[in-house]
């Protein structure tokens, strides 16, 4: 039996892993449910669990949501999935991050200084996080599908495409779709996709 492993992002929760069953429906389907929120910490949190999994079952196939997906592809997961599912990954960190002081008017010898600045918007930006993500590159190398909102707000089509194209992953776009795919119309679009994606991978 294959089993699906299901990582949600930012604000997630492991119960929406429920949505994927029909997806799958011979498959065994999980929502991992992580305790801690750094690329170093939660891919090695990942890793151990996706690790004990690939020894159990035929085959491990990874969904990731936002977030989730960075983590994931932090945990060095590569001799353990067979696929993997996209939605709205994070696949370039440190632009994020930047693009993020841009937004709350902090500069790197700021953040260099404080080490942890809270923004207005809620994020906390942390020189710990971007020192890491700059020092150790993504290293990507299971077969993907990625499903990218046009309107995402954090990620721009121009960086997925770069990602794609180096990591040979199949990119669908959606121009209506936001970051966060949730109404009715996207997720139909949503489940459209990878009914057609894993079943030509």
């Amino acid at each position: 039996m294959d089993i699906v492993v299901y990582v949600h992002g930012k604000g997630g929760s492991a119960e929406e892993a429920q949505h994927y069953r029909k997806n799958f429906p011979a498959a065994k389907v999980l929502g991992l449910d992580y305790k801690t929120f750094t690329p170093w910490e939660t891919g090695n949190e990942i890793r151990e669990i996706v690790r004990d999994l690939y020894k159990k079952y035929d085959n491990v196939l990874l969904i990731a949501n936002s977030i989730g997906a960075l983590f994931s592809m932090y945990g060095g997961l590569d001799a353990y999935v067979k696929q993997a599912f996209f939605i709205s990954p994070v696949v370039d960190m440190e632009k994020l991050i930047l693009d993020m002081m841009q937004w709350a008017q902090v500069t790197e010898e700021e953040l260099e200084e404080k080490g942890v600045i809270h923004t207005e918007f809620g994020e906390d930006l942390s020189w710990e996080y971007l020192s890491y993500v700059r020092t150790h590159p993504i290293v990507w190398t299971v077969p993907t599908q990625i499903l990218y909102g046009g309107r995402d707000n954090l990620t721009s089509l121009a960086t997925m495409q770069a990602f794609a194209a180096e990591h040979a992953a199949g990119l669908t776009v959606m121009e209506d779709g936001e970051h966060w795919f949730h109404t009715e119309e996207q997720m139909e679009f949503l489940d459209k996709w990878l009914q057609r994606v894993k079943d030509n991978m």
